[in-house]
C-alpha cells in the first residue's frame, strides 16, 4: 500500500517581488510526500496558479480527494504508466495534477532504480542556465539588485504598463554585459507594444513575454515583432497551443500550470513540430519544485527555474547554482 501525506508550507523571500500582478514576500508551497510498504519516498511541491485562484487549501483538497483513485491504479504499490496515465484522466491541468504526477515520476524511479530522466527519454542532463528574476521596483532598488546580479549572464526584467524601457536601461547601464528579457505579465496592449519594441531592440532585450492579456492574444495578428515573443499566461497545456501559433515564438511551460512532467514533455514535442520554441517556468519554489522542471528545461532555449535564488533558504540536497548554472539535481532530491 503506497501511503501519504500532503503538507502546507511557506517559504520566505530574500525580500518583495513585485510583478505587474502584486507583490509577494512569501511563497507557500503545497507538499506532497508518497511511501510504498518498502519504504521508497516520491516527493513533490506546487506553488499552484494564483491567478486561476488555486490556493494552497485548495490545492490541498484536490490531491487528497483524487490521489486514492490514482493510487488505486498502481499495481502492487509498483508505480507505472498506468498510474501517470489515471493523473492525467482524473484531473485537469494545475497544480494538484502537477503534485501528484511529479511525485509519481519520483517514485517511479526509487522504486526501480531508473533515473526519471531515462524514463523521459533523454539522452542524459547537462548544466542549464537560469534566467535571474528582478522584480519591479524604483530606479534605486532596481540598480541596486542589478549591480546584486552582476554575476548572473542573463537577466528577466519584470515590467507593467508604466515601467518598462527605463527599467531596461537602468540595468543595462548597472549590468552592461547582461543578456536581457523583459516580462510584462500581461500588463501591455498592441499599441504599447509597437511602441516600447523599437527601443527595447535598441538596449538589447532578446525576448518579451507575455505582452498581452491572456484570451486576448488576437492583438498580435499580423504583428512585424522586431523581438520574439513567448507566451507564459496563455499557454497552459497542449490544448493551448493552437491560440499561439503565428502569434508567438516561443511558449512558457510552467508544471503548475499544464499538471506535471508527464504533460510537460507532451506539450514540449507538439510545441516543436509546430516550430514554437521553448522555455520552461517556474510559479516559484524550492529545488524540489525546479527539478522536474530542469528536465524539460533540456529541450529549451530560454531556462526560468530561478525561484531557490529568491528565497532565503532550501531543500536538504538542494539544486547548485553557480552564477545562474544550475547542476542536474541529485537523485536523493527528486528523480
Amino acid at each position: 500500500m503506497i501511503t501519504s501525506t500532503v503538507e502546507i508550507e511557506q517559504w520566505e523571500l530574500v525580500e518583495p517581488f513585485e510583478i505587474a500582478r502584486g507583490v509577494m514576500t512569501a511563497v507557500p508551497l503545497v507538499v506532497l510526500t508518497l511511501t510504498d510498504r518498502l519504504g521508497n519516498i516520491g516527493r513533490a511541491e506546487t506553488a499552484g496558479v494564483d491567478y486561476d485562484g488555486e490556493t494552497p487549501a485548495l490545492l490541498q483538497l484536490q490531491i487528497e480527494s483524487v490521489l486514492p483513485l490514482v493510487l488505486a491504479a498502481a499495481h502492487g504499490d509498483v508505480v507505472n504508466d498506468a498510474t501517470l496515465r489515471a493523473a492525467q484522466e482524473l484531473l485537469l491541468s494545475g497544480g494538484a495534477r502537477n503534485a501528484i504526477d511529479c511525485a509519481l515520476w519520483d517514485l517511479r524511479a526509487k522504486q526501480s532504480g531508473i533515473a526519471a530522466w531515462r524514463y523521459a527519454a533523454l539522452p542524459g542532463l547537462r548544466p542549464l542556465t537560469t534566467v535571474f528574476t528582478l522584480g519591479l521596483g524604483t530606479e534605486a532598488d532596481t540598480r541596486r539588485k542589478a549591480r546584486a546580479a552582476r554575476g548572473y549572464p542573463l537577466l528577466k526584467l519584470k515590467c507593467d504598463a508604466d515601467r518598462h524601457v527605463d527599467i531596461v536601461r537602468w540595468v543595462r547601464e548597472e549590468h552592461p554585459t547582461a543578456r536581457i528579457a523583459v516580462d510584462a505579465n500581461q500588463s501591455w496592449n498592441r499599441d504599447l507594444l509597437e511602441h516600447v519594441l523599437p527601443r527595447l531592440a535598441a538596449l538589447g532585450v532578446e525576448m518579451v513575454e507575455q505582452p498581452v492579456p491572456r484570451f486576448e492574444d488576437a492583438q498580435l495578428d499580423g504583428l512585424q515583432a522586431l523581438l520574439p515573443l513567448a507566451a507564459d499566461e496563455s499557454c497552459v497545456d497542449r490544448e493551448s497551443l493552437a491560440e499561439l501559433y503565428g502569434r508567438y515564438q516561443f511558449i512558457n511551460i510552467k508544471l503548475d500550470k499544464c499538471g506535471g512532467l508527464t504533460e510537460a514533455l507532451s506539450m514540449s514535442n507538439e510545441a516543436l513540430a509546430h516550430g514554437l520554441q521553448l522555455m520552461v517556468g517556474n510559479m516559484c519554489g524550492t529545488s524540489l519544485g525546479m527539478a522536474p522542471g530542469f528536465l524539460i528545461g533540456q529541450r529549451c532555449g530560454y531556462v526560468d527555474l530561478d525561484g531557490p535564488l529568491l528565497q532565503t533558504r532550501d531543500r536538504d540536497h538542494a539544486i547548485e547554482f553557480t552564477d545562474g548554472v544550475m547542476q542536474p539535481p541529485s537523485s536523493a532530491l527528486w528523480g
